[in-house]
């Protein structure tokens, strides 16, 4: 097997000769084995737990906190035992909540390696076995449907409508479609269509891959690569303590100097002197400042894990509590990439719909009254054609949860009509789908074919200029009306101002 180092510029078959694997066969058990011992497990390079006795000890690594140890240990010295004790319960209580928020948000982020267990379906020895994605190996043939998420980086050799969803790696929240055909060599990672990548599911399509890379050499194990070796900086916050502490030290010496020095001159004894300075030193350090600070941050961290934000470090809230201007790419990184309908457009009306989390309390709204949607033959006609015209599907699971596999969109289009009390599922029965015409990007549009008594129907979604521009009539409260080129222009307009 030879060294494969950029798949996406090569043919199907060059990428299958140089991988060494017949594409109806797969891997033979001599190439697993060989394999095996030296691509290893196809698994991210995963850090090493935090240890709790490292988390508690960071909890005494600010300046702050090593004065007010300094402090106990010179108030014991002294036989202050009461100030001694009060320097140590607020030490306690400091470490005690920062240990105790740290740690449960640093399992946490932990567990996240844990979400995910995925199989794969595989061809080995001309037979198609389901594997766990830790056994795949670069030149395994792996069988993808819609749903699945990629085990690995793979060179499509077989591709039917495949639709990835590849927000995660690139920010591209859009389905990227994918063909066969060799690419540029300068092609850049987002535009590599002949290839899938690992983490990213398969929103529509069926197909084949051969695998050309797994684990770290994946793109996201390069990504993961990255994070792990990512230098750590002190908060702003850190920094301030630091300086804080710095400042205390310097004073809390020269004050200590002083009063040994003049009381020395002054004829005191020089032990009751020295007592006296350590004395007011330790006075000087602010005991409660650790400890009001924690509190603040442990707050700020419990509530933003109430909003699903997970921070494996203390001191970082504050940092996000700083910050002014935050620049990024959000497209699908910071979103949950889905979607929902909440306008629907008809003649001379735009229904609301209302987004509750149970489907069946959902209500459609129009000039401030709630309708029925199917009672509103325009409404009822349009839910329809975006149930119709859609591959894909919704799914209760055993759990009682609902399942959304497909395009976000469909998705989308899927739900309003559950809102509706419009079934895919019914409508299929009613109106048999005899052929599907896929999204294509050079017409902007999308159709499926149904049997209905006796003729056919024929729903098309798409793009709202590519619809109009072949569109000859209109449905209207009057009823069916030639679309004339003015209508055409208003219906354009009214788009442009949703």
């Amino acid at each position: 097997m030879k060294e494969l180092k950029e798949p996406y510029k090569c043919s199907g078959e060059e990428v299958l000769e140089t991988l060494g694997v017949n594409a109806q066969k797969g891997l033979s058990e001599e190439d697993v084995r060989v394999r095996t011992l030296r691509y290893g497990k196809n698994l991210l390079k995963k850090s090493k737990p935090k240890s709790p006795w490292l988390i508690l000890a960071n909890q005494f690594k600010s300046l702050i906190v090593l004065l007010l140890v300094v402090a106990a240990v010179l108030s014991f010295a002294f036989s202050d035992i009461a100030e001694a004790i009060a320097i140590i319960i607020v030490l306690l209580l400091n470490s005690t909540i920062g240990f105790t928020t740290e740690i449960k948000a640093v399992r946490s982020m932990e567990a996240l390696h844990e979400l995910v267990r995925l199989s794969a379906r595989v061809r080995r020895g001309g037979r198609t076995v389901e594997l766990s994605s830790q056994e795949l190996l670069p030149g395994d043939i792996v069988i993808l449907e819609a749903g699945d998420i990629v085990p690995a980086d793979m060179r499509l050799i077989k591709a039917s409508r495949i639709e990835t969803d590849e927000s995660s790696l690139t920010g591209e929240s859009v389905p990227v479609p994918k063909k066969l055909t060799a690419l540029h060599e300068d092609t850049t990672l987002a535009e590599r269509s002949n290839m899938a990548f690992m983490g990213t599911p398969l929103t529509r399509g069926s197909g084949e891959g051969v695998i050309t890379a797994t684990g770290i050499s994946t793109e996201i194990g390069r990504i993961s690569l990255l994070v792990e070796s990512a230098s750590k900086e002190s908060t702003p916050l850190e920094k301030r303590l630091d300086s804080l502490g710095y400042k205390l030290i310097a004073a809390t010496v020269v004050i200590t100097v002083f009063i040994i020095i003049t009381g020395t001159l002054r004829g005191r004894e020089l032990f009751l002197m020295i007592e006296t300075g350590i004395a007011l030193a330790v006075a000087a350090i602010p005991e409660g400042l650790p400890v009001v600070a924690t509190i603040a941050l442990a707050r700020g961290m419990m509530r933003m894990a109430r909003r699903n934000a997970l921070i494996n470090r203390l001191s970082a809230v504050e940092t996000l509590g700083s910050t002014g201007v935050i620049c990024t790419d959000k497209t699908g990184t910071l979103t949950e990439n889905k979607m929902s309908v909440e306008l629907i457009a008809t003649d001379g009306s735009l229904t609301k719909i209302t987004q509750a989390q149970n489907a069946e309390v959902s209500q459609f709204i129009e000039d401030g009254h709630v309708v029925d949607p199917l009672g509103d033959e325009a409404l009822r006609r349009s839910i329809e054609v975006g149930v119709l015209c859609n591959t894909a599907s919704i799914t209760d699971t055993a759990d009682g949860s609902q399942q959304n596999i497909g395009d976000p969109l469909e998705i989308a289009l899927l739900l309003a009509g559950a809102k509706a009390g419009v079934s895919r599922q019914e409508l299929i029965s009613r109106y048999p789908e005899t052929k599907l015409e896929a999204f294509d990007t050079r017409v902007n549009m999308m159709a499926t074919f149904h049997k209905a008594n006796g003729s056919y129907l024929v729903a098309v979604k798409g793009a709202p200029d590519s619809v109009l521009r072949v569109s000859s009539s209109v449905l209207m409260s009057k009823g069916v009306t030639p679309l004339t080129d003015e209508m055409k222009r208003e219906w354009g307009k009214r788009n442009d101002e949703l």
